[in-house]
């Protein structure tokens, strides 16, 4: 009985769950592995950055690496946790642009975004161009080719984020790893030795530490602080991406945040205090980073081992722009100030035109420099320190409306943040200026005025077409089916039949020119139609010019002229070919009249695709 039953039931298919994309997104794993690459193959110029100004106060200037790094890890620590609450708060992303957009006012929040895609933008040019300056380092027959390295590598990594996020995080999970490991590996062994292991990285090297230096003045400290910033460029880029995770995203997002934070800290700090335990000193031609591994490590398979994972990372950390920047630009197009093309998704959740923008801008910025490093690196980090101002300040405006509990040392905490990294962003500007930041001062003002002007232009496009406002109600005109021709074939039967359906007249109109062999093509065509009686009439179009779209739109704009009343729609019929290949073997008749009858009349334009399959 039980087996006789169970056949009798009808058979049950399980159906799958719905794909909801979560597989396409991140975890707080993989997060960190996409979008924290720029913070942390920061760590492999900040402490560098802090060394060079400091050396112009001689050795005694150096003593103060540390003081110098603690303040930066404190503002770091101030970063994270407005940050953490940045994602709480704004949880579509976007950033320092949400928290303008929301507190300080739309203008503010256009130079917030402005200043977030030109950072986004030369992030991925000096990270990919650093990273191959690394590689020619090792090997100078290399040397003359790096603007194609360059260049490739950004094809690499823009390949990998079309395939989606989560395949760019996987791909960059090992390097991400290698590299932290060795850093860690770097410091703990080297807090364990007493004298630097080796300094022969550093041998034969011209040292860049100045002479007979025994002060140090606060302007000096202040400019050390803020070239030392630039290890916090990319420290935003998980708040202004908070939608690629997967949910619950917040939480996620916010524990990527604490987790860069944690690392990029501990680094830092690390490496300073290695800095000074080894009375380490600047020379020419050997990074900081590379004589802390020779002092640490030794010359031995670990020293090349870091300098590989550091090549390694700074060329993929080009990623962490191609994993916010497109996110931003999708919020941007939502708002109408940039087409909205940029908020299409593609299957994988990518925001492929903002992925493809990124890559195109930033390869023009490669041609511009030459693959040179040095070209980039004083326009870099100025945008990320008035997005850090702008998103502090709106953050103390948002704990003063929202309130709660212990608001007001939130507020203080933020509003420090943004006197810190307000002034930062000052002094970098002011000590760059000459040597090319200018152009970022007259670009970001530049895009803000291209966001405007975008804005006006939906505006007055949703002012023509009554968005927000109920439109009058449908009603039925006469119609007309123009179907231009110029043979008899089955692709002319198929035009006719849709035509017929759709309007109801139908005309078809064929184009005459005054040569001998176009006029005897025309006379057989209007033979070969009578013989054929299709109930449509052919009307015969002279025009003086070796042209075809101009005759067709001057014939509908005579239609529309004449009987104002009547819905024209001009039915273009086309070859659909069965392979790609074939599309060059086509005469682009279709696209040609669909072009002129577009710009020079207000008719349907239909085009009928017949497929050769």
């Amino acid at each position: 009985m039980s087996a006789l039953t169970t056949e009798a039931l009808p058979a049950t298919s399980v159906e799958e769950p719905p794909d909801t994309g979560a597989r396409h997104k991140l975890t707080a794993v993989t997060g960190l592995a996409a979008l924290s690459l720029d913070a942390m193959a920061s760590v492999a110029y900040g402490p560098e950055a802090i060394v060079l100004v400091l050396a112009a106060a001689g050795g005694y200037g150096l003593g103060f690496t540390l003081p110098v790094t603690l303040a930066i890890a404190g503002l770091l620590a101030v970063l994270v946790a407005s940050y953490r609450q940045v994602i709480a708060a704004f949880p579509d992303g976007g950033g320092s642009y949400a928290v303008a957009k929301t507190h300080l006012g739309r203008r503010t929040s256009l130079v917030a975004a402005a200043s977030l895609v030109l950072d986004y933008v030369l992030n991925v040019a000096v990270a990919v161009t650093a990273g191959v300056a690394a590689l020619t380092s090792a090997f100078p027959g290399l040397y003359g080719d790096r603007l194609w390295l360059c260049l490739a590598v950004l094809v690499l990594i823009t390949g990998v984020n079309l395939r989606g996020i989560v395949d760019s995080a996987k791909a960059f999970i090992a390097p991400t790893v290698v590299f932290v490991g060795s850093i860690l590996v770097l410091i703990v062994v080297g807090l364990f030795r007493d004298a630097p292991a080796s300094t022969e990285a550093a041998a034969g090297h011209a040292s860049v530490l100045a002479d007979n230096a025994t002060t140090v003045g606060a302007l000096l400290l202040l400019k050390a602080f803020a070239s030392g910033c630039s290890a916090l460029t990319g420290v935003e880029a998980i708040a202004n991406a908070v939608p690629s995770f997967r949910a619950p995203a917040i939480r996620r997002a916010q524990h990527a945040e604490i987790a860069l934070g944690a690392l990029l800290g501990v680094m830092l700090i690390g490496l300073s205090v290695l800095i000074s335990r080894f009375g380490l000193q600047p020379v020419e031609g050997v990074t900081v980073l590379a004589q802390l591994a020779d002092a640490s490590i030794g010359h031995n398979i670990g020293f090349y081992v870091i300098q590989f994972a550091t090549m390694t990372l700074l060329a993929l950390s080009a990623n962490t722009s191609f994993g916010g920047l497109p996110v931003l630009l999708k919020l941007l197009s939502r708002d109408n100030y940039l087409p909205h093309v940029f908020g299409l998704k593609a299957d994988r959740q990518v925001h492929r035109h903002g992925v493809l923008a990124l890559a195109g801008v930033s390869a023009a910025l490669l041609v511009f420099s030459g693959g040179d490093t040095n070209t980039l690196v004083p326009l870099f980090a100025i945008g990320v320190f008035v997005g850090f101002t702008i998103a502090q300040t709106g953050m103390v405006l948002h704990w003063r409306k929202t309130g709660g509990p212990r608001w007001a040392g939130k507020a203080l905490l933020n509003g420090l943040g943004a006197l810190l990294t307000g002034v930062s962003a000052v002094v970098v500007t002011a000590t760059k200026f000459h040597d090319g930041a200018w152009l970022i001062v007259v670009a970001l003002p530049l895009l803000v005025v291209a966001f405007e002007l975008v804005h006006r232009a939906y505006g007055k496009i949703g002012e023509r077409l009554g968005v927000g406002r109920i439109p009058e109600p449908p009603h039925r005109e006469r119609s007309l089916v123009v179907v231009p021709v110029s043979s008899l074939t089955r692709l002319t039967s198929e035009a006719l039949t849709a035509a017929v359906s759709l309007g109801d007249e139908v005309r078809a109109v064929t184009v005459c020119h005054p040569d001998a062999e176009d006029r005897a093509a025309t006379a057989a065509l209007e033979r070969d139609w009578a013989l054929w009686s299709p109930g449509v009439e052919l009307v015969r179009v002279p025009s003086e010019r070796r042209t075809l779209g101009r005759p067709v739109a001057d014939y509908v704009r005579k239609l529309a002229v004449t009987d104002p009343g009547v819905q024209v729609t001009v039915l273009i019929p086309e070859v659909e070919p069965a392979h790609l290949w074939q599309r060059m073997l086509q005469n682009q008749r279709g696209a040609v009249v669909a072009h002129a009858v577009r710009r020079d009349t207000n008719a349907v334009i239909c085009r009928l695709r017949f497929r050769l399959d």
